[in-house]
C-alpha cells in the first residue's frame, strides 16, 4: 500500500493527537494507534544483508556497526573488536588442524595460523569475497578497499559476534564455514 504526502501527514497527526480516555470508566490508557517505522539507510541495508551472508543475526546489530567502522571514520571503531577477532581466527585454525591431526608439526600450524590472519593473506580475500569494502565506514581520505581497512573489519566482525553470542567458539564456527565458503557466502 502506497501512501501519499497527505495520507502521512494525518495518520502522524493523529499518532500525535492525545489519546481519549475514559479514566473514569476505569479503561487503560494504551493509544489506540500503534505505528512502528523502520528506517533503512544504505549501511544498514548492507549490514542486513551481510548478516544474510555469513548466517548469523546480531542480537546487537550496534556490535556489527562498530565492527564495520575504520578508526578514521570514529573514535567509536572497530579496533578492539578487531584484537578479539584476531583471536577468535587464529584459534579456529588451530583447533580446526590440530583435531584433524594431533600430530600436525608447530611449523604447519604456524603457517596455517599466519595465513589465516595475514593482512595479504586469506583474512583480505575472505573480506573481499563478502564485499566489505563496499560495506565498512571510512573518512573520505582512507581507501576502504585497503587490504588493511578489508582484514580489519573482517577480524572485528568475529569480535563483535564472539561478543553478541558471548562465545568465541560461537564465533570461530562461522568463520571456519565461511571460510571454507559453506552457506550464503556469495557476494551480494
Amino acid at each position: 500500500m502506497k501512501m501519499d504526502s497527505l495520507h502521512l501527514f494525518s495518520l502522524c497527526l493523529l499518532t500525535a493527537l492525545p489519546t481519549p480516555t475514559l479514566q473514569a470508566f476505569g479503561e487503560d490508557r494504551r493509544p489506540l494507534i500503534n505505528v512502528s517505522v523502520k528506517v533503512s539507510t544504505p549501511f544498514s541495508i548492507a549490514l542486513d544483508n551481510l548478516q544474510r551472508q555469513i548466517n548469523y543475526t546480531f542480537k546487537n546489530i550496534g556490535l556489527l556497526r562498530r565492527a564495520m567502522t575504520h578508526a578514521s571514520y570514529s573514535e567509536e571503531n572497530n579496533k578492539a573488536l578487531g584484537l578479539l577477532g584476531v583471536n577468535v581466527i587464529e584459534s579456529s585454525v588451530a583447533l580446526q588442524l590440530l583435531s584433524k591431526n594431533v600430530d600436525t608439526s608447530s611449523k604447519d600450524l604456524s603457517d596455517s595460523i599466519a595465513d589465516a590472519s595475514k593482512v595479504d593473506g586469506s583474512c583480505n580475500a575472505d573480506g573481499v569475497h563478502l564485499g566489505l569494502e563496499r560495506i565498512v565506514r571510512v573518512s573520505h581520505k582512507t581507501n576502504a578497499s585497503a587490504p588493511s581497512v578489508i582484514c580489519g573489519a573482517f577480524r572485528a566482525m568475529y569480535g563483535a559476534i564472539a561478543v553478541d553470542s558471548a562465545s568465541s567458539d560461537e564465533a570461530g564456527k562461522i568463520y571456519l564455514k565461511v571460510h571454507s565458503g559453506i552457506g550464503n557466502t556469495a557476494v551480494m
